[in-house]
């Protein structure tokens, strides 16, 4: 369970740097099935794969959901579209660690995608830490008829829903 909490968090993070609004909206996902594999170095958990079943209110609702918590425990959040995509750069902090990063994301969102992001932490019990996270997001079809949009299935089938993201602000320990 402590994983897959861990996982999620993980997501939520990659939610927070990538989806919310700033100098300029990213554009919404093709409504479906998407599949996310995600590899990172420099962490706990080397790679994980979610789904997310989503539509064009959902993904809306993500970076609006996201832009308030990211205002609050981010000091900087700016993307800008690039020639090949989008670049994005932030600077979050939370229960005294604080997290600089640098995003890239590429493709289609109607197919897939992929979004690189680089980051140092500080202010860790175990020291700083560098980490490189990568996610290829492809578009996998319509969501299962067990789905609605929101729902995020981890490894090991454990499902949540990203419209329930204000109760996971409310875990998060209060800035000093």
């Amino acid at each position: 369970m402590t994983r897959q909490l861990a996982l999620l968090g993980s997501a939520v993070c990659l939610v927070l740097s990538a989806g919310a609004a700033s100098a300029v909206d990213l554009p919404i996902r093709k409504p479906g099935l998407w599949e996310m594999k995600m590899v990172r170095t420099g962490g706990p958990m080397p790679e994980i794969t979610m789904q997310h079943c989503t539509d064009e209110t959902t993904d809306k609702d993500m970076s609006t959901a996201a832009s308030p918590l990211a205002k609050e425990i981010c000091s900087k959040q700016d993307i800008q579209k690039t020639a090949t995509g989008y670049v994005g750069d932030s600077v979050c902090g939370v229960a005294g660690v604080s997290v600089t990063s640098h995003t890239e994301i590429t493709g289609d969102f109607n197919s897939a995608y992929t979004v690189k992001s680089t980051s140092h932490s500080e202010g860790r019990p175990s020291g700083p830490r560098d980490a490189t996270t990568t996610v290829e997001a492809k578009w996998l079809g319509a969501c299962k008829s067990d789905q609605k949009p929101g729902d995020i299935i981890m490894p090991g089938g454990m499902k949540m829903n990203i419209k329930d993201m204000q109760k996971l602000k409310d875990l998060l320990p209060k800035q000093k």
